[in-house]
C-alpha cells in the first residue's frame, strides 16, 4: 500500500504546524528535538512536501503540546463528515470524524474502509488503555504484533489494548467498514 494521506490534507497540516510552532516561539530544531522528528523531515512536513504517517504527526503533535487531532483540525467546528486522512488508489480510506479530551486522555473516533487486499497498519500508542472496534458491513481481521489474530463479523465488536501495533485487512469479499475508538494520553 503506497497511497496515504492526501496532498492537500497534508499541506494544511504543515501550515498548522509551522503556525502552531511560530505562535510557540519554537525554531524547527527546538520542535524537532522535542518530536523526535528530523528536522528535515519536519520542514518537508511544514512545506507539504512530505506524506507523514501518522505516528509522526503524534509525535509532532506531543511536541507542541496538542492531539494530532487538533493537529489536524478536528474540533467541535469540525465538518460533520469528519476528515480525511489516509486513502488508497485502490478505494480505502480513514476519517477522523470527531475528538474530544476527557480528563487526561483524548478520544477519537475513526471511521475506516479497507477494500479487498488493501491493509492499514496502525502503531501502538504508550499509555493507551484500549482501542474498540465495530464492524458495520463486511468482516475484519486484525493482527497484533504478537501474531495473534481476530475477526470481527459485521455488526460484532472488539476491545484490544491500544498501546499494541495492529494491522488491519477485510476479510470481506466486498470491503469492510468500520469505526474505531480509542483514548491516548492528552499531551501535557
Amino acid at each position: 500500500m503506497s497511497d496515504g494521506m492526501k496532498p492537500d490534507v497534508a499541506a494544511a497540516i504543515g501550515r498548522r504546524i509551522r503556525d502552531l510552532r511560530t505562535a510557540q516561539d519554537l525554531s524547527v530544531g527546538a520542535l524537532a528535538e522535542l518530536s523526535e522528528v528530523s528536522r528535515r523531515m519536519l520542514t518537508q512536513v511544514e512545506l507539504g512536501q512530505a506524506n507523514p504517517s501518522v505516528a509522526l504527526l503524534d509525535r509532532v503533535a506531543a511536541g507542541l503540546r496538542t492531539t494530532f487531532a487538533e493537529l489536524i483540525g478536528v474540533t467541535a467546528a469540525a465538518p460533520s463528515g469528519g476528515i480525511e486522512v489516509w486513502s488508497t488508489s485502490q478505494g480505502s480510506w480513514a476519517y477522523l470524524l470527531s475528538a474530544t479530551d476527557v480528563g487526561t486522555h483524548s478520544v477519537e473516533l475513526w471511521k475506516c474502509h479497507l477494500v479487498r487486499g488493501d491493509s492499514s497498519e496502525v502503531p501502538g500508542m504508550p499509555g493507551a488503555p484500549e482501542v474498540m472496534h465495530h464492524v458495520l458491513e463486511g468482516a475484519l481481521e486484525i493482527v497484533l504484533d504478537s501474531g495473534e489474530q481476530f475477526q470481527v463479523e459485521e455488526n460484532g465488536s472488539l476491545r484490544l489494548p491500544g498501546e499494541v501495533r495492529r494491522r488491519y485487512r477485510s476479510a470481506g469479499p466486498a470491503g469492510t467498514t468500520f469505526i474505531r475508538v480509542f483514548a491516548m494520553p492528552a499531551a501535557s
